[in-house]
């Protein structure tokens, strides 16, 4: 049988992260890239008033739209998986099947879990990665990574419906779906949100250097969390992020954090971690931005803001252009 063809970047089955939320006004940035356009024109697309993008991850295409009418996802044949894909544990092909609970474990995600799971084309080394990244021993009862190594079916391979996500089946419905876009890293949380911002994923030798910063994928200035507790290294990234040319252009934004606790482990390779605080004031894995010298020099870091500014904000008709 074929393998099963999972979206490149992320395995099915990870927690959503908290979301983060940012305003988009076209006229804004169509006044400044063009004053001569006429926004009166009959269909322009500068009658568009606001672009809402939420930013979540660990969710592949599939997992959420694989069986979308019409949508490219997974092979089905009258209402049946034409894939699977080999579970080394217990030697059975395992279709991808449906699955209604609300949590998902999944498997562990960096780069080389990324490329392992791809296996050159072939997509079949999923499960082995979820194999690998369980614990071998159970820390206790209700460890839900021994819960879950110890399941009949690995949730890597369920996929959820209109039954489960609704209101995302319904934006399908209403709007646009998009089943050929894919993330420009096959990496973990830091890289995406550095791409985010930035469009780039990159370690900087000397501070505040540029040209000193190379790509790097799997983990851009020490701030994965490999040491256990033991003091990191504050990131600098010295090159530009999209902020600069929004202040350059006199564009006002605002990004978003969701306080709580954060969403994932900082060790992408981890299957379970003990939760740690997140807020708006803590640069981290999905608040990166503190960490640019352009916010920082722009006098930008009070545009770093809780979540429920943005609510307050929308209520009260006072977003920021971007």
């Amino acid at each position: 049988m074929k393998t099963f063809p999972d979206s490149i970047s992320r395995k099915l089955g990870k927690l959503l992260t908290s979301a983060l939320a940012f305003l988009f006004v076209t006229t804004a940035f169509a006044a400044c890239a063009n004053p001569f356009s006429s926004s009166s024109q009959s269909g322009d697309i500068h009658k568009i008033k606001h672009v809402v993008v939420i930013m979540q991850e660990n969710r592949s295409f599939d997992t959420y739209f694989g069986t979308y009418p019409g949508a490219d996802g997974i092979p089905m044949q009258n209402g049946v998986p034409t894939v699977c894909v080999n579970d080394p544990v217990t030697n059975q092909c395992v279709k991808p099947f449906h699955d209604s609970a609300d949590l998902n474990r999944g498997g562990p995600h960096g780069q080389i879990n990324a490329t392992n799971d791809i296996n050159g084309g072939k997509m079949d080394g999923f499960i082995q990665q979820m194999r690998n990244g369980r614990k071998t021993k159970c820390q206790g009862p209700f460890d839900p990574a021994c819960a879950a190594s110890n399941q009949h079916l690995p949730d890597v391979m369920g996929y959820h419906d209109a039954r489960e996500i609704p209101n995302y089946w319904a934006y399908a419905n209403h709007f646009v779906l998009q089943d050929h876009m894919f993330e420009p890293n096959a990496s973990w949380s830091l890289p995406e949100h550095l791409f985010m911002v930035s469009e780039w994923s990159a370690k900087c030798t000397q501070p505040g250097v540029p040209m000193s910063c190379q790509n790097e994928l799997q983990n851009p200035d020490g701030i994965q969390g490999r040491n256990h507790g033991a003091p990191q290294k504050r990131p600098d990234y010295a090159w530009t992020d999209l902020t600069y040319l929004l202040h350059k252009g006199n564009v006002n934004w605002g990004y978003y954090v969701a306080d709580g606790t954060q969403p994932d482990c900082e060790d992408d390779t981890a299957m379970t971690c003990t939760p740690k605080p997140q807020h708006a004031g803590t640069p981290q894995i999905w608040n990166p931005l503190p960490y640019f010298d352009t916010v920082k020099q722009d006098g930008q870091l009070g545009n770093i803001q809780q979540l429920t500014n943005f609510y307050t904000a929308a209520k009260n008709g006072t977003l920021p252009a971007v």
